[in-house]
């Protein structure tokens, strides 16, 4: 396994390797090349990048054109400003035109920190679920993003891409291999599931591990591909276990957590679930990411404080 990486310099390299086998690709900026971190892409293509300033609604319909001439768009900004300004054009130009865009959403979820909510992306996961025809996709490590991308460059469709905005650790070797709709299973245990999707994977991991000193076996579900999902898949993994906790640094309504809510209710299982994010009518609060999650309980402590309840609550 590799050091950590940021998951935007991941997806740079993965164009720049893209374009050197033949893609015809453009990435598309809304004033946002530092974000992207995509001076590199610039630097090795000049005039391959097209920047329409701070106008995140043209971004998409720039982006919508471009795919339409046959070229394969990417669009590269912060995913607080893609999602909520341009929510129209996603919705009409790219989901339902079935045009051709990637939309790589970073620095979601709350990696502006201080920020504040203006800057946060924590809905983004339930708006695009709420559209059809587009897939969804939130990788957890550098490899998983890397894969993710090379086969959403190659699949011929719209795709939403969630990035974390902060260097991310590697969780995989070079073994693993990503398929859309597959679930990650990077545990198996029999008294708690817990599931996850993006950078909130690596609080379940050492979670888990936490839980086993305790003598408490966890079952550790990352679910990279949100949409196709195979909700047979995720069933089996869950079912097996007392109770469920779902982790995500979004709003608990439209995210993974509402993910296995739906896969556990059209089952008729019965497995109890507490779905941890950001809660109902609430928003991320202003501060570095490690008080966010600490406060909103989708830390490692908040995760084992949980599961703990949960099985608790069972033995009960």
């Amino acid at each position: 396994m590799s050091n950590s990486e940021h998951l935007a310099t991941v997806m740079v390299n993965a164009f720049i390797d893209a374009v050197d086998r033949g893609v015809d690709l453009v990435p598309v900026v809304a004033d946002s090349t530092s974000t992207a971190k995509i001076a590199p892409f610039m630097q090795r293509f000049p005039g391959r990048l097209v920047n329409v300033g701070i106008a995140e609604q043209t971004l998409v319909g720039a982006a919508a054109g471009l795919a339409i001439g046959g070229k394969i768009a990417v669009t590269c900004n912060a995913a607080p400003f893609l999602i909520s300004r341009a929510n129209e054009q996603i919705k009409v130009d790219i989901c339902y035109n079935n045009t051709n865009v990637k939309l790589f959403g970073l620095n979601a979820g709350a990696s502006y920190g201080p920020l504040a909510s203006t800057h946060h992306s924590i809905d983004d996961i339930a708006i695009m679920r709420g559209f059809g025809n587009i897939e969804i996709y939130a990788p957890s490590s550098p490899n998983e993003c890397r894969q993710i991308i090379d086969y959403a460059l190659d699949h011929v469709g719209p795709v939403y891409i969630r990035l974390d905005g902060k260097n991310l650790p590697e969780l995989h070797d070079e073994s693993y291999r990503f398929a859309p709709g597959k679930i990650d299973v990077l545990r198996e245990g029999h008294d708690v599931a817990l599931v996850a999707m993006g950078s909130t994977v690596h609080e379940i991991v050492e979670a888990a591990a936490q839980l086993a000193e305790e003598g408490i076996d966890a079952t550790v579900i990352s679910v990279p591909s949100i949409r196709p999902c195979d909700t047979q898949q995720l069933l089996a993994a869950i079912a097996p276990c007392k109770a469920v906790v779902s982790v995500e640094e979004h709003n608990v309504n439209g995210g993974v957590g509402s993910l296995v809510a739906e896969v556990l209710a059209e089952a008729g299982c019965a497995v109890p679930l507490k779905r941890l994010g950001i809660p109902d009518g609430q928003y991320a609060i202003a501060a570095d990411r490690a008080s966010t999650r600490a406060r909103h309980e989708i830390d490692v402590a908040g995760v084992v404080k949980h599961a703990r309840e949960m099985l608790t609550r069972q033995i009960c």
